[in-house]
């Protein structure tokens, strides 16, 4: 017999509206990551040709997203000091509460990897997306903080638990674009190194930027489990004394569907064939 109970969702909501809205006083002094993430749109952004009047920034933390000229920018957060401090609105991205077709663009930087429906939260932008609108996103992807999991890892052994949230790859994301019904997907990858004298001022940096562990039922760290987890980080400093950790920033792309974009060709439909297209010009053929 089907159960009517949804399964558990892995990232507690509350917690994650209350350490938002801790980080938000003092974001400022930690919006690297996001800073670059939102470089990264503002080019991708910048060679679309059509008009944007009306914009959504999904999950806006200080609001510093800058819209085209001439373009209105609604602003959504889901920590109450971030979407107060942005005159916007707070809400979970995967509960948008905009009506169908009412933007022309939405831009997501450094949100979606702590959203519990990530599916669920592109099938709305899609939802809120005027026809041939435009979705322009950004997240920390698999393969972040390799060091930060290494040294939890060996400080808790031989029982170490989850304390990284799930990452999702390049490929994965493609696929979470056309499954929410976006068209003309692209997916794409970029690597952040930054450098770091102690494990404490990474751990500063994370909470700065309201990315600590959210994950339901992990126990807290204890002080011993962190000291060697930091004695750990130490012993993998360079000849200036410093560690480097990397974020992979996957950006993604997607348009609203709409009968004036491209189609794939039909399939058959190709002028030429394998055969000749394998043929390398001045040699000779059988």
């Amino acid at each position: 017999m089907l159960s009517d109970t949804p399964p558990p969702e892995p990232f507690r909501r509350h917690a994650r509206r209350l350490r938002r809205d801790r980080a938000a006083t003092g974001f400022a002094g930690h919006d690297f990551l996001r800073a670059a993430m939102l470089d990264g749109i503002d080019e991708r952004l910048a060679a679309v040709k059509r008009p944007m009047r009306d914009l959504l920034d999904l999950g806006c933390f200080d609001g510093a997203f800058t819209p085209p000229p001439g373009a209105r920018v609604a602003r959504l957060d889901a920590g109450f000091g971030f979407a107060r401090a942005a005159q916007g609105i707070q809400a979970d991205e995967d509960r948008i509460p905009f009506a169908d077709a009412s933007f022309d663009g939405v831009i997501s930087a450094g949100v979606l990897d702590q959203v519990n429906d990530v599916p669920g939260a592109l099938a709305l932008v899609r939802r809120v997306l005027r026809p041939d609108g435009l979705f322009l996103g950004a997240l920390v992807g698999a393969g972040s903080l390799p060091v930060l999991r290494s040294v939890l890892m060996e400080a808790e052994a031989p029982r170490a638990v989850a304390r990284i949230h799930p990452q999702i790859d390049v490929r994965s994301a493609g696929d979470l674009l056309m499954r929410a019904g976006l068209t003309l997907p692209v997916a794409d990858i970029e690597t952040l190194s930054v450098r770091y004298s102690s494990l404490g001022r990474l751990i500063e940096d994370l909470r700065g930027m309201a990315a600590t562990n959210l994950l339901r039922d992990t126990p807290p760290l204890t002080r011993s489990t962190l000291a060697r987890a930091a004695e750990a980080f130490a012993a993998r400093a360079d000849a200036d004394g410093r560690v480097t950790e990397r974020f992979q920033v996957i950006f993604l792309t997607g348009w609203a569907p709409d009968p004036s974009q491209p189609k794939p060709a039909r399939r058959g439909s190709g002028k030429t064939s394998l055969a000749d297209a394998l043929r390398v010009p001045g040699m000779p053929q059988d």
